[in-house]
């Protein structure tokens, strides 16, 4: 059963390598590219202050907003990974040990049961 699972789970590793090569991909970074370049410029534009109140270096500027698209970047692929995950309908591993101690327990009380008939049978 992990065998099977690690297999699955490598399966969709290479499935989500080829989504991030997929030209629509590349192209929605191109445009977010293009958009935020715009901010950039606005950025470099604008002066923004530290919280002594001095203007910030246009590097310390351009560090500040590459963070941020940095953060904004990861939440895309965070929730674009989460729909993946929820239209594939993936058991999580826990869902699997679950569901395998619930067989566990069916199996026992199918042979308790068994038992049960076997011992009925005899009397009659």
């Amino acid at each position: 059963m992990k065998t099977k699972t690690l297999i699955e789970l490598i399966t969709l590793s290479s499935s989500l390598y080829v989504l991030a090569r997929d030209t629509h991909l590349l192209d929605t970074i191109g445009d977010w590219a293009d958009v935020k370049t715009k901010d950039i410029n606005g950025l470099v534009s604008e002066p923004i202050l530290d919280k002594d109140g001095n203007e910030l270096p246009i590097m310390d500027r351009l560090k500040l907003k590459a963070d941020q698209l940095k953060l904004e970047l990861e939440t895309k692929i965070e929730e674009t990974v989460s729909k993946f995950y929820k239209k594939i309908n993936i058991a999580h591993l826990d869902d699997i040990k679950a569901l395998q101690e619930k067989l566990e327990k069916a199996d026992a009380s199918i042979a308790l049961l068994e038992a049960r008939l076997n011992k009925l049978e005899l009397k009659s």
